[in-house]
């Protein structure tokens, strides 16, 4: 909890921790003025009323009145400096958490689940802002108001205030068995909760998918499911805390009756004035409400910690792909392409073994092989989003370890098949890289794709808003859009993976032939299916099995009579025998 409470502190702007510090001390004052009024109503009963005296009255009243004011006044102050302090630190936090997230690697994301990651930048969060707004002062406020309230009824009349506070440690017993067994449920709860949100976000996100298998019933099912699970581990706390808070409410009953049964006793021999007995009535709910109240302060402390500990995993969490300490600055890259014995295993599964092969600047390599074979993870390693288990993988002679993140990924445009875009306009999308873009720029870059023509008829050309995951475009369309901000950047490398898979053959060629005439020297690495998206390039490989079983021209491909030739007979209906 210690770790959690410092962590806070060391995210809040300086201004912010003094305004916090100056709130919290009025919660002290605030706490103080609470005797004010019972020691007044001491007066009021013995020196006015009992001694029948209206004298002071107006005064007293007055006084109460004023009293009452500012406390509420200076409450008021307060709420607005934690508020404000609060929110301060969220918005640091969700800043730097954010940016956490842009820059950690690919394997954190294979790692965690996005519902989960949404948990931590919203309710999480949310814990954090709660513990500084709310539950710090109030445990302030409630150990002062009882410390205060204790010591000045010490003085009215030790006796009956020893007997009022006996029981004390009776609830710090059972204060502490209830924390000791709430902890680990708020941590189950939080996981059901995660897991919810990822039932939804995955839901949400492939609801096409879901439609297109009418999968709508399995997948509420599905989700009630991790709702119930999550309801259910709510209801095991709160069962918890239904069990601990009649033993709370006894004891403070308990007090209560204890003032009134031996303050009237206490009357009746002499020792306490009806006035006296007046401030114990007025300041027993100061002694009892503490107590009442630290079920409700250990639940949400509980949740606090519980939430406090995964944003500060995420907060703490380092990347393993990192700019090394003696980096190199590079020009503009070249596009040489080097492979050197390189390996790349996860955990135990080798995903690539023994790869070597190498592009000059300028050239065209392309990339085919069975589902699984590694492929893809040929243009992560080039990317560097992950590193290789072995070997080295070079730009421009030099080992992609060796190269600033920033400008070796800044030096590379990427196509994918599976296409993101984001929910803005398509010049937006376009540019996404190079944000300098002039529209004319945008529109040579879509017609180079091949994008132009059906953008054009857009309702609103290049300032159409497509949705998420670019819904209301074909895939074909997607694609091309996607190529185009990957050209957008004028990348010394371009990297097409299945690019060009959900379009027709007419478009195929058109993309090839402007690709082929870039106004921009670079170097295209081209994974593909198609013999027509690969039979010019200056290198092919056939990659199976996470090795190289076949590498060099169209032609020698089809002498070596492998795989590529195989596919290349199956894909233009030629009878192996007759091919040549």
């Amino acid at each position: 909890m210690r770790n959690q409470i410092k962590w806070l502190w060391e995210n809040m702007d300086a201004p912010y921790r003094r305004r916090h510090i100056i709130a919290l001390c009025l919660s002290v004052f605030t706490c103080m003025l609470l005797l004010v009024n019972p020691a007044l109503s001491q007066r009021l009963i013995d020196d006015v009323i009992v001694a029948q005296n209206p004298e002071p009255l107006l005064s007293i009243l007055a006084i109460m009145l004023v009293v009452k004011l500012g406390r509420e006044g200076l409450r008021y102050l307060m709420v607005i400096f934690l508020e404000s302090d609060s929110q301060n630190v969220i918005f640091n936090l969700r800043r730097r958490l954010f940016e956490k997230l842009q820059f950690n690697d690919m394997r954190f994301f294979d790692d965690h689940r996005t519902g989960d990651l949404m948990t931590r930048m919203s309710a999480d969060l949310d814990w954090c802002r709660h513990f500084l707004a709310y539950i710090d002062y109030r445990i302030i406020d409630a150990a002062c108001t009882f410390l205060f309230a204790t010591v000045y009824l010490f003085f009215v009349n030790w006796k009956l205030t020893l007997l009022l506070i006996v029981i004390t440690p009776i609830l710090l017993l059972i204060t502490k068995f209830f924390s000791k067994h709430v902890r680990p449920r708020f941590v189950f709860m939080r996981e059901k909760l995660s897991e919810m949100n990822t039932a939804a976000q995955e839901n949400i996100a492939g609801n096409r998918v879901v439609k297109a298998f009418a999968r709508e019933e399995y997948e509420k099912q599905r989700f009630e499911e991790k709702s119930r699970a999550f309801m259910n581990s709510h209801l095991r706390i709160n069962k918890l805390w239904l069990t601990f808070f009649p033993m709370i409410e006894l004891l403070v009953n308990a007090i209560q009756l204890v003032t009134v049964f031996v303050g009237g006793l206490f009357i009746i021999s002499g020792e306490l004035t009806p006035g006296q007995l007046a401030i114990f009535t007025g300041l027993s709910w100061a002694v009892s409400n503490p107590m009442r109240e630290l079920g409700n302060l250990i639940n949400d402390l509980q949740r606090f910690s519980t939430s406090a500990a995964k944003v500060m995993e995420l907060h703490y969490g380092k990347p393993e792909i990192v700019d090394a300490p003696d980096a190199v600055e590079h020009g503009r890259m070249e596009g040489k392409i080097e492979f050197r014995h390189v390996s790349f295993k996860i955990d135990t599964k080798d995903i690539l073994t023994d790869v070597s092969f190498s592009v000059e600047p300028g050239q065209t390599v392309a990339v085919m092989g069975p589902t699984g074979g590694g492929k893809t993870t040929l243009i992560h390693l080039l990317s560097r989003f992950y590193d290789a288990t072995e070997g080295e993988v070079l730009v421009d002679d030099c080992d992609v370890k060796q190269w600033k993140l920033q400008q070796l990924r800044g030096g590379i445009g990427t196509a994918t098949q599976d296409v993101f875009l984001f929910s803005d306009t398509v010049e937006g999308n376009i540019a996404f890289g190079n944000q300098e873009l002039t529209l004319d720029e945008v529109k040579d870059f879509a017609r180079r794709a091949d994008a132009a023509e059906f953008v054009e008829h857009l309702p609103e050309g290049y300032d159409t808003i497509i949705g998420e995951r670019g819904v209301g475009l074909s895939g074909g369309q997607r694609q091309r859009i996607a190529l185009a901000r990957a050209l957008a950047v004028k990348p010394s490398i371009l990297i097409m993976d299945d690019t060009t898979s959900a379009v027709d053959s007419e478009t195929e060629q058109y993309i090839q032939n402007q690709l082929r005439n870039l106004p921009f020297p670079c170097t295209k690495f081209i994974i593909a299916q198609r013999i027509s998206s690969m039979r010019d390039a200056d290198l092919i490989l056939v990659v199976q099995n996470g090795r190289i079983a076949e590498q060099g021209t169209h032609k020698e491909l089809l002498e070596k009579r492998g795989y590529y030739w195989q596919t290349y007979c199956l894909q233009y209906g030629i009878p192996m025998e007759e091919a040549v």
